[in-house]
């Protein structure tokens, strides 16, 4: 089967059930009429972005972070530093430019940040358009990713 059925069918298994190791993992997916080699279930954790949490029974599983939770590394900040050119609002409007071809990445590294009352994002080759609620959330976002420059 396709790895998108595959992968939805991982994050179903992770969020009904304790599962602890790569083992149990494909053994659930072969009941579920999945073929599956070790190494594809570490390339769709690692792609899925999971991660081993404990329980409230003493267990570690396998999870998802939701966005809250998930954690910006120094290598997208290191990135970051060496790709954006500018950042500066425009009413509740915050402009991104970044050097030919890193809009997506940076509007991939600007989504994991949360910015505060963030509404939407969009990227061009070197753009990054961010869309505020008001102009004071798209002055805090430009003082918020001014800094992350530094």
């Amino acid at each position: 089967m396709a790895r998108s059925s595959r992968q939805s069918k991982i994050l179903e298994l992770i969020s009904t059930k304790e599962i602890e190791t790569q083992e149990e993992l494909a053994r659930e997916l072969k009941n579920a009429n999945f073929e599956i080699t070790q190494a594809t279930i570490s390339r769709d954790i690692k792609e899925l972005g999971l991660t081993k949490i404990l329980t409230n029974s003493g267990k570690y599983k396998y999870a998802i972070l939701g966005n809250e939770q998930q954690v910006v590394s120094n290598k997208y900040i290191t990135i970051f530093k060496e790709c954006v050119i500018s950042v500066k609002s425009a009413l509740n409007l915050t402009v991104v430019k970044t050097i030919k071809g890193m809009g997506s990445a940076v509007c991939s590294f600007i989504d994991k940040l949360n910015l505060t009352e963030l509404m939407g994002a969009t990227y061009g080759d070197d753009t990054v358009l961010l869309v505020f609620p008001s102009t004071s959330f798209a002055s805090e976002a430009v003082a918020t990713l001014s800094e992350l420059m530094m």
